[in-house]
């Protein structure tokens, strides 16, 4: 069988200015993920009278 030929590269701006960058400034640094904290989702129900009663118990 014979070798596939090689296809010829066009000439890409946008690649050769991103090489021109990295000689004179280096590469950049890899991207950080921040990680934000998500809000705290509302209580579904109401809490009931009786378990109010019962938290207040222990204080006093």
């Amino acid at each position: 069988m014979a070798a596939k030929k090689a296809k010829k590269k066009t000439f890409s701006a946008v690649k050769a200015v991103k090489a021109n960058a990295r000689e004179r400034v280096g590469q950049p640094k890899p991207e950080r993920v921040i990680e934000e904290d998500k809000p705290k989702r509302k209580e579904k129900h109401k809490s009931t009278l009786s378990d109010l009663m019962s938290e207040g118990k222990g204080e006093g």
